[in-house]
């Protein structure tokens, strides 16, 4: 038995302290990231484009469908179509998402670790899709070291992996070194996710960032769980993170797939893991173990309106620390500890 006792900080734990700026205006603040594809090979270079935001939308089937997708990518973020459904309704899902936006959609479409992943892969490639997603919550693990060995061998430079998810730098460097591009970093993070729970195992999804952000490795971290408002995006891309993956903030709106359901308290949509009892038997026709729950969540609107106003609040948080784009934030954040009292003070508290 190892017994390995150290100290390990959450969102709440942390927040940043307020710097000098001489930034004017959020219009100032430029939060581009690399583009998915900017790593290609050249016979890929018309796909290569930066993107206007480092957001992610989570594979989930009540966050990203089609029309959520195209909304992600209309703002320069992108979504990751989920994996749950037929090869042909994943291609569909795929052409009907770039036929909606043109040939500068942003989307990643997710694949599995085993059974038909690879036949999946060759047929979306064969739409056009360049970008996948290894979509396990295990990441750390054989079955995922062989897909990407296999998608590697098949398709060589000329598609983006990401993969994951992981908790450590060790796992974070394995996956790097065994072909991936960009990593999902956070277990049992996610609002829907029970795997803690369950497993009893897990890591803070901010303190995974910070330790996998000392890799010396070439891939992308992608902060996957616990991120619940701009704040703690912008906790994240300081912390190390390249990108930023949304569930919950996404979910709900008129957007997002699913059926709206009304009643005298107003109208909601369904938000569940992709472990959870209702989603593996829609999908599966059976339950293999529950690491989810599901729940319904009052509808939002238009997911545009959520996402600016998502977008200046992290503009605004970059301005707080004076930097004008997120390597600058990087390299000039100070995070603070604080106590528990803290995570009562941070939120508004004057009305009774």
């Amino acid at each position: 038995m190892v017994f390995f006792m150290r100290k390990t900080l959450c969102f709440d734990d942390v927040l940043l302290a307020p710097q000098y700026s001489d930034i004017e205006s959020r219009t100032e603040v430029n939060l581009s990231v690399p583009g998915l594809l900017d790593h290609l090979n050249p016979i890929e270079a018309s796909n290569k484009r930066q993107l206007t935001c480092p957001i992610v939308g989570s594979p989930m089937d009540t966050v990203m469908g089609p029309e959520s997708a195209q909304a992600l990518s209309s703002l320069g973020a992108f979504g990751i179509l989920h994996r749950y459904c037929s090869i042909e309704d994943a291609r569909k899902s795929y052409r009907e998402t770039v036929l909606a936006g043109g040939s500068e959609t942003n989307v990643m479409v997710a694949i599995g670790s085993t059974g038909d992943y690879l036949e999946r892969a060759w047929e979306l490639f064969s739409s056009g899709c360049r970008a996948f997603c290894i979509d396990v919550a295990h990441g750390h693990h054989i079955s995922v070291k062989r897909a990407i060995e296999a998608l590697r061998n098949k398709f060589s430079n000329n598609i983006h992996i990401m993969s994951g998810n992981v908790a450590t730098l060790e796992a974070f460097n394995d996956l790097s070194d065994w072909g991936c591009d960009s990593i999902r970093v956070g277990v049992g993070g996610g609002s829907m996710c029970t795997t803690r729970i369950q497993t009893g195992h897990g890591i803070p999804t901010f303190q995974s960032i910070l330790e996998c952000a000392s890799t010396d490795r070439p891939a992308r971290i992608v902060a996957d769980g616990g991120i619940r408002n701009s704040g703690d995006a912008v906790k994240a891309l300081a912390a190390g993170a390249d990108y930023v993956m949304l569930g919950s903030v996404l979910a709900g709106h008129k957007e997002t797939p699913g059926e709206i359901f009304n009643n005298p308290e107003g109208s909601f949509k369904v938000f569940r893991g992709m472990a959870s009892k209702e989603a593996q038997i829609e999908w599966r026709g059976k339950v293999g173990g529950e690491e989810g729950v599901s729940t319904f969540i009052p509808c939002k609107g238009s997911l545009r309106d959520t996402m600016e106003n998502f977008l200046a609040g992290m503009r605004s948080g970059l301005s707080y620390s004076g930097a004008r784009n997120i390597p600058e934030l990087q390299r000039k954040a100070v995070f603070v500890e604080v106590s528990s009292n803290a995570v009562k003070e941070n939120h508004p508290h004057g009305k009774k």
